[in-house]
């Protein structure tokens, strides 16, 4: 039967041996209402964008409590039912435009429209000034891969200009030095400024291109400009850069051409493990002011306690948090209300919650997990995972539920990170008792894995299922399944529009909380510890902890 419904299915389980331990799940009573009344309240002008450190979190951490403890979850941290996370908020002000000079020719480039810079630094005033440009290809460091951008370069107090994605985003397969067009983490702009800081570079600049980035200007704007949360750093904290931005393909294109250079050639050679840096001949330079505000953000944590082995935990992660106030769109709304992205997550813990509540304690715990500061790094994910409430030895798996786009139903589910860990058994019997398949990330080079909470936990060794809405509508098919995403990419994805739509067709949401419904309580009654696949990069990790450990895995 499994064959019959997926050949791609039948693939997995074949390179998932051993079969675990998977029972039937009946389907959970899970409300619409719930989902619906949430979602609204969340995103609501009230919330203000849900910003952390702001009234708008306030207002969400009382509503998750309120509702995590009318489905008969217990807190999950001690008897508290958040975790504080320890944030320090950077607003950048007045900015300087960036100046590109080499004495003979200035260009000029605005704030906004043509580049954002922000920095990591709890300084009062950032001033970038004349530090010489160097064009670094994809500025990775990755030594098991015999690739080193930053060979034979000296770029300490230096601003280094990086592509976007990694150098073989571009290939039709999934096969190369970096996978393929599926992006690895060396393709993620947080790795690329933590080597640029790592080199002793000043400044990095990131080129924008619509393609690789897999989202537009409008989101880099949007996201990148107002207030920014980032981790307080402790003692003997990795180093930092002066200054990270980024810039509009056009004008990195325009300040390669006065160097002499042509942007696609570079881009080209770039592709190489023989790519040599180039130095500009150029300096950059730029200024701007800094609030400064230190704060303690929150994780909020509900536990359905298990009742035969309520040490053993199946976990379930949605980000709360949004942008708060941000670039407006033309009619003037500066309010991100993060309605998809996600209201609608946040909405699921506490549907799924109610249901298992209803349904009785499984057999292992149940841990329903709310973090904060996902849009500025996965920052409350990764407070968590480097400070768990419950061991992460004795943590069987997760799920991650990040934006329910509102498609209708489909025949499908999008998978996210297809074949990385024995959880994928989990998930294809789950998707036969539905009726349904699974189709692998249609776009690989956006690179999904690294951009969601469940990576904080899967870079520490935990396997984490991330499954997204599908992409064979059943109205209207594949085709209107892709430009139902393109048009949310397009007009709402980090923008004023992510607005809540009376109108909206909860139908497929519905089938898809079924669907991880299923999947947790699978987790939940089984006896078995999943792991990672043989040859996956977090497989060591997982090995390795639980070897340490007395119980659990």
């Amino acid at each position: 039967m499994l064959c019959a419904l997926s050949l791609t299915a039948c693939d997995m389980m074949t390179k998932s041996e051993p079969e675990l331990d998977i029972l039937e799940v009946a389907d959970g009573d899970i409300s619409q209402a719930t989902m619906v009344d949430i979602t609204r309240e969340l995103s609501s002008d009230k919330f203000d964008g849900r910003m952390p450190g702001t009234e708008g979190e306030e207002l969400t951490v009382a509503l998750l409590t309120e509702r995590f403890e009318a489905a008969g979850l217990e807190p999950g941290n001690n008897g508290s039912w958040v975790q504080d996370v320890p944030l320090v908020e950077i607003t950048g002000k007045n900015f300087a435009p960036l100046t590109i000079t080499n004495g003979e020719t200035d260009m000029v480039f605005d704030f906004g429209s043509e580049w954002v810079g922000v920095t990591y630094r709890e300084d009062a005033q950032t001033q970038l000034a004349n530090s010489e440009l160097v064009f670094v290809g994809y500025g990775i460091n990755a030594p098991e891969r015999g690739w080193n951008d930053y060979d034979g370069v000296d770029v300490t107090g230096k601003t280094v200009v990086i592509l976007v994605n990694d150098p073989d985003w571009q290939t039709p397969g999934l096969e190369g030095t970096f996978n393929g067009r599926a992006m690895t983490y060396y393709g993620r702009w947080t790795y690329k400024y933590e080597e640029a800081a790592r080199q002793g570079a000043a400044g990095a600049l990131i080129i924008h291109d619509t393609e690789p980035a897999s989202y537009g200007w409008n989101v880099v704007e949007s996201s990148w400009s107002g207030p920014q949360a980032y981790a307080q750093r402790g003692e003997n904290a990795p180093p930092l850069t002066t200054m990270n931005g980024w810039v509009q393909k056009e004008v990195a294109r325009e300040i390669l051409s006065a160097a002499g250079q042509d942007l696609d050639a570079l881009s080209e050679a770039a592709k190489s493990e023989d790519f040599t840096p180039v130095e500009l001949g150029f300096l950059a330079s730029t200024s701007f002011a800094n609030d400064i505000r230190t704060f303690a953000s929150k994780n909020v944590i509900g536990v359905l306690p298990g009742a035969t082995r309520p040490d053993e935990y199946v976990i379930h992660t949605a980000h709360w948090d949004h942008l708060g106030r941000c670039t407006p769109a033309p009619d003037g709304d500066d309010i991100c209300n993060g309605a998809v992205d996600n209201a609608t997550g946040t909405a699921a813990l506490v549907a799924l919650a109610e249901a298992h509540g209803k349904a009785g304690a499984p057999d292992r715990s149940l841990v329903f997990l709310a973090v904060t500061a996902e849009e500025s790094g996965l920052l409350g994910a990764h407070y968590y995972a480097e400070n768990p409430v419950f061991p992460l030895a004795q943590t069987v798996g997760g799920i991650n539920m990040d934006a329910f786009l509102i498609a209708g139903p489909s025949k499908d589910v999008t998978v996210v990170g297809p074949g990385k860990s024995q959880l994928d058994q989990f998930l294809e019997a789950a998707l036969v008792a539905d009726g349904r398949v699974s189709t692998p990330n249609p776009n690989p080079e956006a690179g999904y894995y690294y951009r969601s909470d469940h990576f904080a936990f899967a870079k520490r060794g935990v396997p984490m299922l991330y499954v997204d809405g599908g992409e064979d509508l059943v109205e209207g098919g594949r085709e209107a399944g892709a430009a139902l995403q393109q048009d949310y990419r397009d007009n709402r994805y980090h923008g004023p529009k992510d607005e809540f739509n009376e109108e909206w067709d909860w139908s497929g949401v519905m089938a898809d909380l079924q669907l991880f419904y299923r999947l947790g309580r699978m987790m939940a009654i089984s006896t078995s510890w999943p792991n990672w696949n043989e040859g996956d990069e977090f497989k060591a990790t997982r090995d390795e902890d639980c070897a340490s450990s007395d119980t659990g895995c």
